[in-house]
C-alpha cells in the first residue's frame, strides 16, 4: 500500500469521492453535510491524499484544508474492502504531518454521529471532542447541533 499527496481530479479518485458521497447520502441529510467539491479540493490551501493498494488502485482518500488559524480534516474515506488494515490511520497521519510541516498548530474536524469507526479512529489518534466548527462565518457553513466536532490540540501527531 502507498499513500501520497495527489491531485483529486483523476477519474479513479473522482469515483472514490462519488462513493463517499453516496455513502454519506445514506446517513445524513444534505444540510448536515459540508463536503468539499472537486473545485474546492484543488485549491492551493488544500492537500489531498490518496491511499492505493498493491495493484495501484485507489482505496482511500482524505484532505486537509489549511486556514490561517487551523487545519481542517475533510473527505476521509476508505472503501469497505480496504478497511481494518490501518489505511485511515495512515492517511490521517500523512495529512497531519504535512499540516504540521506547513506550520499548522491546531487540527480540527467534524464527523457525523453515525460513523462509529470514524469516531473511534479520531479518538485513538488523540482528537478530543469540542464544540462545532461550522458557523455562519466558517468557510464550510453552519453545522447541525448533532454533528460531533473534534480538535487535536497536541502536535506533532503520534503515529
Amino acid at each position: 500500500m502507498t499513500i501520497a499527496i495527489e491531485l483529486p481530479d483523476q477519474p479513479e479518485v473522482i469515483a472514490l469521492i462519488a462513493e463517499l458521497d453516496a455513502y454519506q447520502d445514506t446517513l445524513y441529510p444534505p444540510e448536515s453535510r459540508h463536503a468539499l467539491d472537486l473545485t474546492a479540493l484543488k485549491q492551493p490551501n488544500v492537500l489531498f491524499a490518496v491511499a492505493r493498494d498493491s495493484a495501484g488502485r485507489a482505496i482511500g482518500c482524505g484532505a486537509i484544508v489549511l486556514y490561517p488559524e487551523f487545519g481542517e480534516i475533510k473527505r476521509m474515506y476508505v472503501r469497505p474492502h480496504g478497511r481494518g488494515r490501518g489505511v485511515a490511520k495512515k492517511l490521517l497521519a500523512l495529512l497531519e504531518s504535512h499540516a504540521i510541516g506547513s506550520g499548522c498548530k491546531l487540527l480540527k474536524l467534524e464527523t457525523g454521529p453515525y460513523q462509529h469507526e470514524a469516531l473511534a479512529l479520531y479518538a485513538s489518534a488523540g482528537y478530543e471532542r469540542r464544540g462545532r466548527i461550522g458557523n455562519s462565518n466558517h468557510p464550510s457553513g453552519p453545522s447541525l447541533p448533532t454533528t460531533p466536532a473534534w480538535a487535536r490540540l497536541k502536535c506533532p501527531p503520534s503515529v
